[in-house]
């Protein structure tokens, strides 16, 4: 005898157990999240099949956990094939419960923090919560201090009042010898970041951040590596705008040529951040700092496109959504980076880079050829320190040279 779960879903027997009153609502719950209809049936099935699990074992719904879920998956596995997207299946209908109050929230199992670890976490925290710095800036700050704790202390309790300006200076010796410069001066900004914080705690009394050795480098040793305003105007032509994954890919890329935002800045980009009355746009940057930006009558055009023709339905207020399920915003600026990766490619097009920086300094470069002040440029690309635009100041040599004057006959 079948039971019908929905028009799309039906299953070979009535469901059975303590899931049977939210088998219907997750079923509707997972349709909602964007999955192809054999995906969806899928997840209602196992849904189905662990109710019984259940039932058979006498558990009680508030009593049900992730080891359960384990559980039920190797019982699974001795009877027949598993799917990969059984054990997701299961980890998202235990969310789905959680979510709707039928489940009580695990308590995770807390491993004991080394003093090291403990220490790592408070300056995470201090970052993230007193300095408002970006979640990418903190990523790479706290492994360089974690790694720098240990070294000092390995497991014994960490006191930084035992701190020296010979360990900072011997520590950055040995780290550097294996870094290339970009993340060497990465190591030593972490560094200096995490000892001033240590000072103003109190925990520390010497100005031990002055100790940290400079990393050697000349001063803007290179040309930032931009992409040509040709190479972009190609990139964009080749894009297939007839498909939604097409529509939101031209719409992002329009948004990093235009208006040379960072991918971190796209991916946190809110339906709300649009005024189209006004024709701007708020955008998230760095340290949670907002600026208010034009929007250009073509990148309007592009998004409006995106969310009437392409963007998947769904409660999520970001702009750009994943074109696969489940349906949500990006994870990461790893995700906008990856399009232009996939859109160089598939465009044939050399780039400088394959990330996503490139559209800014291309931007950058740009707005100083046609006479924009460094103001205005910094202005634009929402930089805190007149110091961090002036790396455009740099003028490629063989670019001059077109423009040099030929040197009199008389003279030479």
């Amino acid at each position: 005898m079948k039971y019908v779960i929905s028009d799309q879903v039906v299953l070979s027997r009535p469901p059975k157990g303590p899931l049977v009153p939210y088998v219907a609502s997750f079923s509707t719950w997972v349709a909602g999240q964007g999955y192809a209809l054999e995906s969806v049936r899928q997840r209602v099935r196992i849904a189905a099949d662990f109710s019984w699990w259940l039932a058979d074992k006498s558990v009680r719904l508030r009593t049900v956990t992730s080891e359960h879920c384990a559980q039920y998956l190797r019982y699974r596995a001795r009877r027949q094939r598993i799917c990969d997207c059984d054990a997701s299946a299961l980890r998202q209908l235990l969310d789905f419960l959680r979510a709707q109050g039928a489940v009580p929230a695990e308590k995770a199992r807390r491993r004991q923090l080394t003093s090291g670890e403990r220490c790592t976490r408070a300056f995470e925290l201090y970052l993230r919560e007193e300095r408002l710095l970006a979640e990418a800036t903190i990523v790479n700050y706290v492994p360089f201090v974690r790694k720098f704790l240990r070294d000092r202390f390995s497991t014994r309790p960490v006191k930084l009042s035992r701190l020296c300006a010979g360990d900072v200076v011997r520590f950055v010796q040995r780290q550097a010898a294996l870094l290339n410069l970009k993340t060497a001066k990465l190591l030593t900004t972490a560094l200096r970041s995490f000892l001033q914080y240590a000072r103003y705690r109190g925990d520390v009394q010497l100005d031990l951040a002055a100790a940290v050795p400079l990393v050697a480098n000349w001063s803007m040793p290179s040309i930032p590596r931009g992409i040509a305003p040709d190479l972009v105007r190609r990139l964009l032509a080749q894009i297939n705008r007839h498909t939604p994954m097409g529509r939101r890919d031209y719409a992002i890329l329009l948004l990093l040529a235009r208006l040379g935002l960072r991918a971190s800045e796209v991916v946190s980009l809110e339906l709300d951040d649009i005024d189209w009355t006004d024709g701007s746009v708020s955008v998230r940057g760095k340290n949670g700092r907002r600026s208010q930006l034009p929007l250009p009558a073509d990148v309007g055009e592009a998004i409006v496109a995106y969310l009437q023709h392409g963007r998947p339905l769904s409660s999520c207020r970001r702009v750009f959504l994943r074109a696969k399920a489940p349906v949500r915003g990006f994870l990461g600026p790893t995700a906008v980076c990856s399009i232009v990766r996939h859109a160089l490619l598939r465009a044939g097009i050399d780039a400088p880079t394959t990330g996503a920086h490139q559209f800014r300094h291309g931007l950058a470069t740009e707005m100083l050829r046609r006479g924009a002040s460094l103001s205005e440029i910094g202005e634009l690309l929402g930089h805190r320190s007149p110091e961090t635009t002036k790396i455009y100041t740099k003028v490629d040599i063989d670019a001059l040279r077109t423009l040099a004057l030929p040197w009199p006959e008389e003279v030479q």
